[in-house]
C-alpha cells in the first residue's frame, strides 16, 4: 500500500468518527437487549493518536527507503565512474583514467548526502580512495611528471631474507671501533647488529640506498629533530625513516597502501587528514608529529625503546602478547625465543645497525656525503581554491618547485571546501598577498598571472598562456594595441571554464570557435577534443558545452619495490598472499596498522592493544 493510500484511508476514517458520535447509539428491543457473543464484536477501529503514530512511522520509512535508494543510486555512479577509470588505466589512457577517478571522488564529496553517518556510503568512500591510492598513483607519475621518482627504502629485498651466525670477533671489534655513546637512542652492539653492520657495509646497493637517504634527510633533519624534542622522545628515532621510506615524503607501498617518510595506512585516527584533495600523510612535518605522538605512546605501553620500534612494526598487540606469554618484557629475550616472526627479529637490528652506521659517517664512507638543503617555506592559509599554476605565477617559482613544497596536496590546486596550510617560497608571502588581490576569488583556479619580459608583446603573451589580447587588455585597463614593457604585471583572464574544482572543465562554444582553436586555448590535442565529445565533424555550434578536461591530480608514485616482505612478492601463490594479508594487513588488531586510535595505545603494560599501522 502507497504512502499517499495509506494517510487517505487514516483521514477517512477521521472524518466518519465525529458522524458516528453524533448519530449516537441504535435503539434496542427489550427483548433483544441482551450482549452478542464476545465474537460478534466488531474490532475497534484506532483512535486519532494510534493513526497519526502509525501515519509518522510510514513517512520515516518512507524517507529511509528514499535516503537508501539514492544511496545505492550514488554508490552505482561511482562504481560506473571508477570501472571506467580501471579500464582506462589498463589501456594505457593515464589523462582518461585520472579524469574517471576524479569524478569517481567527487561525485561523492559533492552528492549532498552526509558521507561520515551513513556507514553504507562512509565504507564506499574509504574503499574508493584505498583503491585509487593503490591503482591511480604510479599512473599520475608517468602522465603528469611532477611526482619525484621514488626509490625503494634501503632495507628492501634481500636485507630481510639475510641470517649471519654469531661472530664474536666481528662484534668485539665493532665494540671497540664504533662510537654508540652519543646517540640519545639506547644503542648496543651484539651479534644481531654487528651482522646487519657488516651486511651492509660489504653491500654496494645498501650502500647507496644509505647515502641518498643520508642526503635527503638534509631536507628535513633539523625539523624532525625539533619536533620529536618536542614530544619528548629520542632524536635519533628519525633514522627509522632510513627504512621505512629513505626520507621520501610521498614513498608509497602498492600493496598496503601504507604512505608517506613513516608508512602511514590510510586509516586511522592519529590526527592526519585525508581527503579528495589532500592526504597528510606526505607532509613531512604533519606525519613527523603523529609518528612521534605514536612512538611515544608505545614507550608509555611498554617502557622500552627497542620493544617500541617492535611494536611499530609488528604491533602492539602482538608484542604485549608476547610478552605476556613469555613472562619477558624485554626484546633480545623474545628475539632467542623466537617469540616474534622473522621480519620483527630483522627489524630492530637493522634500524640500530644504521644508527650506529649513521653516527660513524667516517668508517663507512658516508662522511663526504653533502646533504641537501634543509626545506623553507612561508605559509598562507587558503580558504579558497587557487591553482598551483597561478601560485607559480605569483611567487616567480616553477611549478614544480610549488609541488615539492605542498607534497600532502593530491591535486593541483588548493581545496574547494577547507582551509589549507598552502606553502610557498621562502621571502614569497608578502607579494603573494599582493599579487593575489587582483584575481578574484572564484578566478584563481582559471585564471594566470605574468610579469612581462624584455621582448614580449600583448600578442605573444596571449599567444602562449592560450588567452585572447583583447581579453587581457581589458582586465588590465589598457589598450589592445598598447605595448607592454618589461616588469609590467598582468592578469592572465583565461576561458571560462565550469565544473568547479575537481570536476570535468567544461567551455561554452562561441562564434567564431573551431576545433583547433578551442584545443589551442586549453593546451589540448585535437584529437583528444574530439574524443572526448564525440564530435565526428569539425563544425562547432555556438552554445554547445565541450569538455576540455585536463589532469587534474598530483598523487604521489608507488615505490618500485614492494616493503621488506610485507605483502605478498612476485611468484608468490594465491594462497600464501591471502595469508600475508590475514596476518599482517590486520594490523587493526595486531600487525603494523595504525588503524586504530593513536592514543589508544597509552594503556598499561598488562593491556593487548592493537596496532596502529599496517605497512607493506
Amino acid at each position: 500500500m502507497t504512502l499517499e493510500n495509506l494517510l487517505q484511508r487514516f483521514g477517512i476514517v477521521l472524518c466518519l468518527g465525529p458522524l458516528v458520535m453524533l448519530a449516537g447509539c441504535p435503539k434496542q428491543d427489550d427483548a433483544t437487549s441482551a450482549k452478542p457473543p464476545a465474537s460478534a464484536t466488531a474490532p475497534a477501529l484506532p483512535g486519532p493518536a494510534s493513526a497519526s503514530s502509525a501515519a509518522v512511522q510510514a513517512v520515516s520509512q518512507a524517507n529511509d527507503a528514499a535516503r537508501s535508494m539514492r544511496a545505492e543510486r550514488l554508490i552505482a555512479q561511482v562504481e560506473k565512474a571508477y570501472q571506467s577509470g580501471v579500464s582506462n588505466y589498463r589501456a594505457g589512457r593515464l589523462d582518461a583514467a585520472r579524469q574517471d577517478f576524479d569524478l569517481a571522488v567527487d561525485t561523492m564529496l559533492a552528492s549532498g548526502l552526509d558521507l561520515k553517518k551513513d556507514p553504507q556510503l562512509s565504507d564506499e568512500l574509504e574503499r574508493l580512495l584505498n583503491q585509487i591510492n593503490s591503482l591511480e598513483m604510479d599512473a599520475l607519475k608517468q602522465g603528469n611528471g611532477l611526482s619525484p621518482v621514488l626509490e625503494a627504502a634501503p632495507l628492501d629485498e634481500a636485507a630481510n631474507e639475510a641470517t649471519f651466525p654469531a661472530n664474536p670477533e666481528l662484534t668485539q671489534k665493532l665494540k671497540k671501533e664504533l662510537t654508540i655513546s652519543t646517540s640519545d637512542l639506547p644503542l648496543v652492539i651484539n651479534d644481531q647488529v654487528a651482522g646487519y653492520i657488516g651486511y651492509f657495509a660489504n653491500s654496494p646497493s645498501f650502500h647507496a640506498h644509505m647515502l641518498r637517504s643520508m642526503e635527503r634527510a638534509g631536507k628535513y633533519k633539523t625539523m624532525m629533530q625539533q619536533v620529536l624534542k618536542e614530544e619528548g622522545v629520542p632524536q635519533d628515532l628519525i633514522y627509522l625513516a632510513v627504512a621505512e621510506s629513505g626520507f621520501q615524503p610521498q614513498a608509497m607501498n602498492a600493496g598496503s597502501g601504507a604512505g608517506g617518510i613513516w608508512q602511514f595506512m590510510p586509516t586511522g585516527a592519529y590526527g592526519l587528514a585525508r581527503s579528495g584533495w589532500v592526504d597528510e600523510r606526505f607532509d613531512p612535518e604533519k606525519s613527523t608529529r603523529a609518528y612521534a605522538k605514536y612512538m611515544k605512546a608505545l614507550y608509555s605501553q611498554f617502557g622500552d625503546w627497542y620493544l617500541a620500534m617492535a611494536g611499530y612494526d609488528w604491533g602492539p598487540g602482538n608484542v604485549q602478547k608476547a610478552v605476556m606469554r613469555t613472562g619477558y618484557a624485554d626484546f633480545w629475550e623474545l628475539y632467542r625465543r623466537n617469540a616474534m616472526p622473522k621480519e620483527t627479529k630483522a627489524y630492530v637490528p637493522q634500524i640500530l645497525a644504521a644508527v650506529i652506521m649513521a653516527k660513524n659517517p667516517e668508517k663507512y664512507g658516508l662522511d663526504k656525503m653533502v646533504p641537501m638543503p634543509a626545506v623553507v617555506y612561508d605559509t598562507v592559509t587558503t580558504d579558497y581554491p587557487v591553482d598551483l599554476r597561478l601560485v607559480a605565477d605569483l611567487t616567480d617559482a616553477t611549478v614544480q618547485e610549488v609541488v615539492a613544497l605542498n607534497p600532502s596536496l593530491l591535486r593541483v590546486s588548493t581545496p574547494s571546501s577547507s582551509d589549507f596550510d598552502l606553502h610557498i617560497p621562502v621571502g614569497t608571502k608578502d607579494v603573494y598577498l599582493d599579487r593575489i588581490k587582483a584575481i578574484p576569488d572564484d578566478k584563481r583556479i582559471s585564471w594566470r598571472f605574468h610579469t612581462v619580459k624584455p621582448g614580449e608583446s600583448l600578442e605573444g603573451i596571449a599567444t602562449s598562456l592560450h588567452a585572447r589580447p583583447l581579453e587581457i587588455a581589458e582586465t588590465n585597463g589598457i589598450g589592445v594595441a598598447e605595448a607592454v614593457a618589461p616588469g609590467d604585471e598582468l592578469v592572465i583572464p583565461l576561458a571560462a571554464v565550469s565544473g568547479g574544482v575537481g570536476h570535468a572543465q567544461r567551455y561554452t562554444i562561441k562564434h567564431g570557435d573551431t576545433i583547433a582553436i578551442v584545443a589551442d586555448r586549453f593546451n589540448v590535442s585535437p584529437e583528444d577534443l574530439r574524443g572526448w565529445n564525440h564530435l565526428s565533424s569539425s563544425a562547432l555550434k555556438p552554445g554547445r558545452v565541450l569538455s576540455v578536461s585536463a589532469p587534474l591530480r598530483l598523487a604521489p608514485a608507488m615505490r618500485s619495490h614492494v616493503k621488506r616482505g610485507r605483502v605478498a612478492a612476485a611468484g608468490r601463490t594465491k594462497a600464501a598472499y591471502s595469508k600475508a594479508i590475514s596476518s599482517k594487513a590486520s594490523r587493526g588488531s595486531g600487525a603494523k596498522s595504525k588503524a586504530s586510535s593513536a592514543h589508544a595505545t597509552t594503556r598499561t603494560k598488562s593491556t593487548a592493544t592493537s596496532s596502529h599501522r599496517t605497512k607493506h
